[in-house]
This record gives C-alpha cells, structure tokens and sequence, in this order.
C-alpha cells in the first residue's frame, strides 16, 4: 500500500478540495485547506497526486485508512480462474472415482478448471486402453454431478493421460 499523505506532509501548494460529503470546493492554498479541515476536526488526505493541482479530500484519517484496507482486501483474492488437479490411479476403484468426481464438481463451482490425470508406471503402461476407460467412466462421474465442457481433449502422454475440463 502506497503511503498516504496527509496534512502538514502534503509537499504542494495548492490543492483541490473535497469535502466530507463530496463536494468539490476548488482549488485552495495548501495552508487555507488544512486550517479548513482542522475547523472541522478532520484531517486533510491527499487522495491522488497523479493530476495537478493533487486531489485532496477532508476526512478522518482513520476511517479513511480502514476504508482503503477494506477496498484492497475485497479486490484482493479473486476466487477461481486457478487449474486445480486431480489424479488418478490405474487401481482407482469406481466408490473412490465417485468420490473424487465431487472433488472436481466443488473445483468447478468454485470457477476453477480441472487437470485429470492418470499416471501409469511400469507394466499399467501395456494396458494403455483400460487407463482410458478408467480416465472415461471419471469424466462420466463428473458430467452426472455437473455438466461439463473438455478445454483440452484426453490425450496420451508419456507418462499416462492427461484432459482439462471446466463448468460449460
């Protein structure tokens, strides 16, 4: 958070006012406008320095600052748009599929895409075509709990097989 300038720390000369209720007053002496907002029993905050004369605003400095915490924190962490993965095993047996298949429908209802990925080692990699049909009846568990769009087609890796899927 950048620091905030505020009464007697302000560095310009003059300076356009707001006041409390967000009227803009005009351009005042930066001395004027601190006498001005010390009358009132507020602080002087300079809101931008980006345009000439800065933009300041009559309020409490407090309130101002939890204010802001409050606007950062909202905009913060956006929930969703992450890939989340999910893995499968060659043995994964059809409750543990199903329970995994609800895994991935929370992952996309929260907004989020999903890996699904079965890694074959060693001799599962013969069986190629029955790693398939496990990665097959998953996305079929998934599509009965929510409806589902394929971001990137089932395909063989190296290693096993690997798709994306997301909330259609």
């Amino acid at each position: 958070m950048n620091k905030i300038l505020v009464n007697n720390f302000i560095r310009a000369k003059e300076v356009r006012i707001i006041d409390e209720e967000g009227k803009q007053l005009g351009i005042m002496n930066i001395f004027d406008a601190i006498d001005l907002a010390k009358s009132k029993g507020l602080d002087l905050i300079q809101v931008t320095e980006k345009v000439d004369p800065p933009i300041c605003k009559i309020a409490n400095y407090g309130k101002y600052l939890y204010s802001q915490q409050k606007k950062e924190k909202k905009i913060g962490h956006p929930k969703g748009g992450e890939l989340k993965e999910i893995r499968l095993s060659f043995t994964i047996s059809p409750h543990d599929a199903q329970t995994k298949a609800k895994q991935a429908k929370k992952f996309l209802e929260e907004g989020n895409k999903v890996k699904i990925s079965l890694v074959l080692r060693g001799r599962e990699k013969a069986f190629g075509y029955m790693a398939k049909e496990k990665v097959e009846f998953f996305l079929k568990e998934v599509n009965e709990l929510l409806p589902i769009k394929t971001e990137r087609e089932l395909k063989k890796e190296p290693r096993g097989f690997t798709t994306i899927i997301s909330k259609s």
